[in-house]
C-alpha cells in the first residue's frame, strides 16, 4: 500500500489474510448467481408493482423482459446532516453502473 500508514497497511493485510477464504466462497457464489436470471414470475403482483413504481421507464422496459438484474441500493445517505451530502449521488451512481454492465 503505497503511502499508507504501516499500522493501518497491517491491519489492512491481516483482515485480507483473515477473510481470504470467505471472501473466495463469497465471489464464488457471486460468479455463479451472475447467469442466474430473475426470477420475477414468482413474484406476487404487488412485490412487481413496487419494482415498476420505484423505477424509470427505460427500467421498466427491462422489468417486463424479466431479464434485468435485481439489486438492492443501501446507502447511508441522510439529507439532515450536512456530512452525508457526498453520498446524495451514490445510488444513481451505481443505478449507472449496473445498467452499463447489463448492456455488455
Amino acid at each position: 500500500m503505497p503511502h499508507a500508514n504501516q499500522q493501518v497497511a497491517a491491519v489492512t493485510e491481516c483482515i485480507i489474510e483473515r477473510s481470504g477464504t470467505l471472501r473466495a466462497d463469497y465471489l464464488a457464489q457471486i460468479a455463479e448467481d451472475r447467469n442466474n436470471r430473475p426470477e420475477r414470475g414468482k413474484l406476487s403482483c404487488g412485490n412487481l408493482a413496487h419494482g415498476f413504481a420505484a423505477c424509470g421507464d427505460n427500467d421498466k422496459d427491462s422489468f417486463r423482459l424479466m431479464q434485468a438484474a435485481n439489486v438492492g441500493i443501501v446507502t447511508a445517505y441522510n439529507d439532515m446532516l450536512s456530512a452525508h451530502h457526498p453520498y446524495v449521488e451514490y445510488p444513481e451512481l451505481i443505478k449507472r453502473a449496473m445498467r452499463l454492465l447489463v448492456e455488455r
